[in-house]
């Protein structure tokens, strides 16, 4: 996860960072789809909002200094039906209030002249809305942090913590052995719920892994679109919907959709972990989860079965698009946190605990999109907090 590698070149006293795999962004962050995003959607004076708007700005400002290249390709929030236009003109609203600059309601016509396949109504233009390769972003990060002094081990997983007898100023290898240390910050992304256990902390809120498939355009049709192009979501829902995201490659990612995993890594259709599956069963918020929203997640597991169905989502957008025109492409999966009401945890959360260990972490335990876009200044953030925290 390239959010967790932030802290630690905000915090000038660089200690070793911990990858559970053998490279940056082999989950949420290499798997997500790319987009720097504006700031529209989050409820104002959410964290959400606040760092969501810092971050992008601070996102393009970053690339600008590192020589990574991005887009500022824009998004349009397309109403395609009348009962849309209110929630467009509402999301409008918030944007406003959320300071994102430059947002417009545009009309069916000015839709063609920037989106010569798209049909609509009325859409929101988001101008300052881009694209990145977050894989990049994260290498990036890497390197700035190992450039300030700290060290990152790989392939480690944490399995435990203890307080140590004595004092230690010398780490291991990570291979299976100890790193010692007085404070920690975990950002654990689909795992973040276990971790906070193992340290003390409260397991709530649980994660609950979604996974997003997504189909692809193939390259003859890559044309039929320029920039981002977006529903207007469910209120009801964290997610955005059925989109059409522009890559750095040249390619067109479509979707995703929204289905619960069977494993906590489940990218395919068919991964399934005894553990995960149980440990997501017998939660009762996501039963309660489950049983206020039945058809919407009958329909999600439909679509992602049947390709014919998610097409038909794209068709109200570009009416061209068959589905002899996609391909099936890569998926993603989600750590969204669920309260014990069934809620999805709508904002980021940021907690510690009590105790000799718990006193000492700071976890990250939810931290969905826009996470990638906000993660400079949730590093930010994280820093000013460890260091009020811990007294450093």
């Amino acid at each position: 996860l390239h959010l967790g590698i932030c802290p630690g070149f905000e915090i000038r006293k660089c200690e070793p960072y911990c990858f559970t795999e053998s490279f940056s962004a082999h989950h949420q962050s290499g798997h997500n789809s790319g987009v720097i995003h504006s700031g529209i959607y989050y409820k104002p004076g959410s964290l959400k909002a606040k760092l969501c708007v810092q971050g992008a700005a601070l996102c393009y400002e970053y690339c600008d200094q590192k020589g990574i290249p991005y887009k500022r390709c824009g998004k349009l929030i397309v109403a395609v039906e009348q009962d849309e236009i209110p929630r467009l003109k509402a999301l409008y609203e918030r944007g406003l209030q959320n300071n994102v600059r430059d947002l417009k309601l545009i009309g069916a016509k000015e839709i063609k002249a920037k989106e010569p396949f798209c049909r609509g109504l009325m859409a929101l233009d988001s101008p300052h809305t881009g694209i990145v390769n977050y894989k990049q972003v994260a290498q990036s990060y890497a390197e700035d942090f190992q450039e300030a002094g700290g060290t990152i081990f790989t392939d480690f997983e944490v399995t435990n913590m203890e307080m140590a007898k004595e004092s230690s100023s010398e780490s291991e290898d990570g291979k299976g052995e100890e790193i010692y240390c007085q404070h920690i910050v975990t950002c654990a992304g689909l795992y973040s719920d276990r971790l906070s256990e193992i340290s003390g902390c409260s397991p709530e809120p649980r994660i609950v892994p979604f996974r997003g498939d997504y189909l692809v355009l193939k390259p003859e049709k890559c044309y039929m679109v320029k920039g981002n192009i977006y529903p207007v979501p469910n209120p009801r829902f964290p997610f955005l919907g059925f989109h059409f995201t522009p890559r750095m490659d040249g390619s067109v990612w479509l979707g995703p959709n929204a289905v619960l995993a069977f494993k906590r890594e489940g990218y395919r259709l068919f991964d399934f972990s005894t553990g995960d599956f149980l440990d997501a069963v017998t939660y009762s918020g996501l039963w309660k989860l489950v049983l206020r929203n039945l058809s919407y997640g009958l329909g999600e597991m439909y679509r992602a079965c049947f390709l014919s169905a998610q097409v038909k989502q794209l068709q109200k957008f570009i009416p061209e698009v068959t589905i002899n025109d996609v391909l099936r492409g890569p998926s993603g999966v989600r750590a969204q946190a669920l309260d014990t009401d069934g809620n999805l945890v709508d904002d980021f959360v940021f907690d510690g605990g009590s105790g000799d260990i718990g006193s000492r972490v700071l976890h990250v335990r939810n931290a969905p999109s826009p996470a990638a876009t906000s993660s400079l200044a949730i590093a930010k953030m994280i820093a000013d907090e460890v260091k009020r925290r811990f007294e450093l």
